[in-house]
């Protein structure tokens, strides 16, 4: 089923924070908008609002892509459809020592983060190829570009969103496929509640606004640009991380991390 216009974006995690702002821009470009996340009482609230606020085309898809039936279940929900934007945003995060978190959080971390995003990448590309149009957005994180001590599956987790949506956008280069990677500092979503780190260093320090990421975001998805980086400070601060000497980068993350000293099994971000 092609939709009209701009075609048929599916958005992950839409239910709050970037990718709420994401499925709002996307819904005012034009485009039907497939929301998905765990909340439903939130993501018809939201199709509701994009209905009446901008005319659009909403389909509302409940889904947990922590589990490792998510993606699966998501996939038979969306075979209707063709889609031309692919914007994987669903993730969560799990504070403190790596050695407290569970083996439950941390699974539940790496399917949401990086087992469903790469499944999900997978099933869609090879259909925007064979068209040759499409873009997918993969929400990766400043915290791609150093270790985050307090954070560390986090942080990991997102060095490999970028790695891996730098690849294959080298590899589609001149397909008519784009992959980006979004790679926003800390921004004012749920996500520093959610993980019990509001009184963090990190959490105190300039937060960007939701929706100002999300434009950054759409606006660098269009272009075909493979990173986007929202904001000159954010910029400096990935350039440091990456090319900065690595010891001193980690201590410095590991002050601006330890807002608790202990994991809490329910910190996460996104419904």
């Amino acid at each position: 089923m092609t939709g009209s216009g701009p075609g048929t974006a599916l958005v992950t995690g839409a239910s709050a924070g970037i990718g709420r702002e994401l499925a709002r821009r996307l819904a005012r470009e034009g485009h039907r908008v497939i929301l998905t996340a765990r909340n439903a009482e939130r993501l018809d609230a939201l199709a509701a609002e994009l209905t009446a606020g901008a005319g659009a085309d909403t389909v509302v898809v409940p889904c947990d892509l922590s589990t490792s039936a998510g993606p699966a279940e998501l996939a038979r929900a969306i075979e209707p459809y063709e889609i031309d934007v692919l914007v994987n945003n669903a993730g969560m995060g799990a504070s403190g020592a790596f050695a407290d978190v569970s083996p439950t959080r941390i699974a539940a971390l790496l399917q949401l983060n990086v087992v469903s995003l790469t499944a999900l990448t997978r099933l869609l590309l090879p259909g925007m190829l064979a068209r040759r149009r499409g873009h997918i957005l993969n929400v990766a994180s400043t915290a791609a570009f150093q270790p985050g001590p307090w954070h560390a599956i986090y942080y990991a987790s997102k060095a490999y969103v970028l790695s891996l949506s730098e690849a294959i956008a080298a590899e589609v280069k001149g397909t008519g496929v784009t992959v980006t990677a979004l790679c926003p500092g800390p921004t004012e979503t749920e996500f520093f509640e959610r993980a019990h780190m509001r009184h963090a260093p990190l959490a105190r320090r300039g937060l960007m606004d939701a929706a100002t990421v999300a434009e950054a975001g759409i606006a660098g998805m269009k272009a075909g640009d493979p990173l986007v980086i929202p904001g000159a400070r954010n910029r400096v601060l990935a350039t440091l991380g990456r090319h900065g000497p690595r010891g001193l980068v980690t201590r410095v993350v590991s002050r601006l991390n330890r807002g608790r000293s202990r994991s809490d099994p329910a910190a996460g971000a996104g419904d």
